[in-house]
């Protein structure tokens, strides 16, 4: 297997590396390289959303054009992952929509040579606690203490999902990384075939996050009669 990887190292610190990457400096503290990427990350969605809101809603037509057309469609469909409850439509719609665009320049941004932002365990952490904040929110907000007491079973939700997260993104990196480093395919062909997978795993990723979190919130939410009714018909 060494001969076929080039210079770079074996194939054991490929792995190491994607998985416990060398801490960075960052005021006196050792970090995670994906926390300067997810600054980087978060300072061009924050901009991009102003930019977006200033220049380009307020010039919105009645005949959408391509940039129109193709920025309603994509929240809509987030929209709609939400249409079957009225109650968390608001709230999840905004927030799967947010997620899955940081999910995905988050993954993009790996293109550029940065390490991707869900690179870190704390990053897929702090997202999915973010879903389950919303779990428990509506839980009670539907059930009330019932919904407290169903809440706190439903803790394996945000370690589930982080760790799927996380475990997908650096499987992801580090068969883009043994393409790179395959001598066979050291020309041209590792370009295309990164650019294709990290494209593909960036959608998929951010896709399937927004739909289990609007899943999982959307069950949190459903009043309790309403969720009895359910299972004495699936009975």
């Amino acid at each position: 297997m060494s001969g076929l990887l080039g210079a770079s190292g074996s194939l054991g610190e490929l792995m190491r590396e994607a998985l416990l990457p060398e801490n960075v400096n960052f005021l006196g503290f050792g970090v995670n390289p994906s926390f300067y990427t997810s600054l980087i990350v978060s300072g061009v969605l924050i901009l991009a959303a102003i930019l977006i809101r200033v220049f380009v809603v307020p010039r919105f037509k009645d005949v959408p054009g391509t940039f129109q057309s193709l920025l309603e469609s994509i929240v809509l469909m987030f929209d709609k992952m939400n249409e079957d409850n009225s109650s968390t439509r608001a709230v999840m719609g905004a927030y799967v929509f947010t997620a899955a665009i940081y999910i995905f320049t988050g993954t993009m941004i790996e293109l550029i040579g940065l390490r991707p932002v869900m690179g870190d365990i704390n990053a897929c952490l702090a997202l999915s606690l973010f879903t389950y904040g919303l779990i428990v929110f509506f839980s009670i907000k539907s059930k009330g203490v019932k919904g407290a007491i169903g809440a706190l079973k439903d803790v394996t939700v945000p370690v589930s999902m982080s760790f799927r997260l996380f475990g997908s993104i650096v499987s992801g990196l580090l068969v883009t990384e043994l393409m790179y480093n395959f001598i066979y395919l050291s020309i041209g062909l590792p370009v295309v075939v990164g650019v294709l997978f990290t494209c593909f795993h960036a959608i998929i990723q951010a896709y399937v996050f927004a739909v289990l979190s609007s899943l999982f919130v959307g069950e949190a939410a459903v009043p309790a009669v309403k969720a009895d009714k359910i299972t004495e018909n699936e009975a």
